[in-house]
């Protein structure tokens, strides 16, 4: 099965750009749906991007023009580049994969993905 762990995480002020990695191990990505969700506490998982296998992206409406999901197939590692951070992008954000193609609703519903890491958090000061 595959496994994902996310880095980059930490403490940035509002304004500011922060890129988070996603790597798998285990199995190749190539195959799969791949996804960033973001959870605070007392909250659901909500999605923030997706890329299909052929690489077309989906965002949240909230972070569009802001955040920018991209792969890297040679490494195996997904990224999430973050722009113009505010407070309320605080969250602990997930990477999730899963191996059936995602539409323009169904890739940001969490429980449609069997696999996931561990989070990392992301804190925005004002």
């Amino acid at each position: 099965a595959i496994q994902l762990v996310e880095s980059g995480g930490g403490s940035v002020q509002a304004g500011g750009p922060l890129r988070l990695s996603c790597v798998a191990s285990g199995s190749s990505f190539h195959v799969y749906h791949m996804g960033w969700f973001r959870q605070v506490p007392g909250n659901g998982r909500e999605g923030v991007a997706s890329i299909s296998v052929r690489g077309a992206t989906t965002y949240a409406d909230s972070v569009k023009g802001r955040f920018t999901i991209s792969k890297d197939n040679a490494k195996n590692t997904l990224y999430l580049e973050m722009n113009s951070l505010k407070p309320e992008d605080t969250a602990i954000y997930y990477c999730a994969a899963d191996p059936f193609p995602k539409g323009p609703t169904s890739w940001a519903v969490s429980e449609n993905y069997r696999n996931w890491g561990q989070g990392t958090q992301v804190t925005v000061s004002s």
